[in-house]
């Protein structure tokens, strides 16, 4: 029995000694707690949304005060004319424009009901009906509170529209995140391990030695991958596009690009976990557990980012899936060009010269 009491103290200490097994069985659940918790909601918070006035009236003037000052909508922009509501959309920032028709108060006053139409960006359906109903229940409430010890009620009609996803298919919600998802937890993966296997075996600094530079090696290394993952991201286009439906409104060109870029950028990822990880496995775990809930939960895939914590929308900026999802909405959704997603593009840019800067000044040091 002593020698068994041995035995499980032996094991307390090996456990208590491995700081990467005390992350696991600690660090790990509460992380995934954290971010389950503040992330995955059905509430929405701080949704920006526009509005167009066309009656200016002391009337419009108290629900658009109503609405900011919940906590659900940001007034992010004031809409001069109906024209640049399809621009304010393709921007990607407003959710919803709310439209007050001519003469509003008159019409309450006199025919005892207006009309207030209420546009949503139908991209994310969840959303979009969210922002409606949420909506809806602040000029309900609005509408009591004047109708109180009136004989005749006031009536506010609004109508919903829905742009760019009238049915509220939810496959074009996922196909886009879903792509996302493949192509960055599949290229992350293979270049971490594929550049891992090389430091096992040893062959990997025998490449570094050579009159190879260590940036050409790394570009050596990842050249194939590129190929492979255009491959499986144009498969993923077409069956997107002939087995699930989903529409193509931008350039077909301008999309390729893009998803050359995000593919690239993943890869330049796999190469950094790669300089962290030692063995195949360290780099499997790292690049598919450690990636797929921070793409899942924060890159606005299924839950819209606005809703969630100020840290957590900070994190969220770092998640280079966060950018591509904005980027294959717009042109594959709204049809937009280079004008409405070059910070997004400009950011992917900046975040793979910084995973490749980052590898080769690992691997320089390394050789040291």
């Amino acid at each position: 029995m002593k020698r068994f009491i041995g035995f499980i103290k032996k094991e307390f200490y090996h456990i208590f000694r491995d700081k990467r097994s005390l992350f696991i069985l600690f660090g790990m659940p509460i992380a995934q707690i954290l971010l389950f918790g503040f992330a995955i909601t059905n509430e929405i918070n701080n949704v920006d949304i526009a509005i167009l006035d066309h009656s200016k009236d002391a009337t419009t003037e108290e629900i658009i005060n109503k609405i900011s000052a919940s906590k659900y909508f940001t007034i992010k922009q004031i809409i001069v004319r109906e024209a640049d509501i399809e621009a304010a959309f393709k921007k990607g920032k407003i959710k919803a424009v709310l439209n007050f028709e001519k003469d509003f108060s008159k019409n309450l006053i006199k025919e005892k009901k207006a009309t207030i139409q209420i546009i949503t960006d139908a991209t994310d359906p969840n959303t979009a009906n969210s922002i409606t109903n949420y909506i809806n229940a602040i000029l309900q409430n609005y509408q009591q509170s004047k109708n109180k010890g009136i004989q005749i009620d006031y009536q506010i009609v609004p109508q919903t529209r829905m742009v760019y996803n009238p049915e509220l298919k939810g496959v074009f919600m996922f196909v886009p995140g879903v792509m996302t998802i493949i192509l960055m937890l599949v290229s992350a993966m293979m270049t971490s391990i594929s550049i891992t296997r090389e430091k096992e075996l040893g062959t990997m600094e025998i490449l570094l030695v050579s009159p190879l530079k260590p940036f050409q090696v790394i570009i050596g290394k990842v050249v194939p991958y590129i190929f492979l993952s255009v491959v499986n991201a144009s498969v993923i286009v077409l069956l997107s596009i002939f087995i699930f439906k989903m529409p193509v409104v931008g350039s077909l060109f301008l999309l390729g690009a893009e998803s050359v870029l995000f593919i690239i950028t993943s890869l330049a990822l796999g190469i950094l976990i790669s300089t962290i990880a030692e063995t195949q496995q360290a780099a499997m775990m790292i690049s598919l557990m450690g990636l797929m809930l921070p793409v899942i939960l924060l890159s606005g895939f299924i839950f819209p980012v606005s809703s969630m914590p100020i840290p957590l929308q900070i994190i969220s900026n770092i998640i280079p899936a966060k950018w591509f999802i904005i980027i294959i909405k717009g042109i594959m959704l709204k049809g937009v060009g280079v004008t409405y997603v070059w910070k997004e593009t400009v950011i992917l840019i900046g975040m793979t010269l910084f995973f490749i800067g980052l590898s080769v000044k690992k691997y320089k040091i390394r050789l040291e």
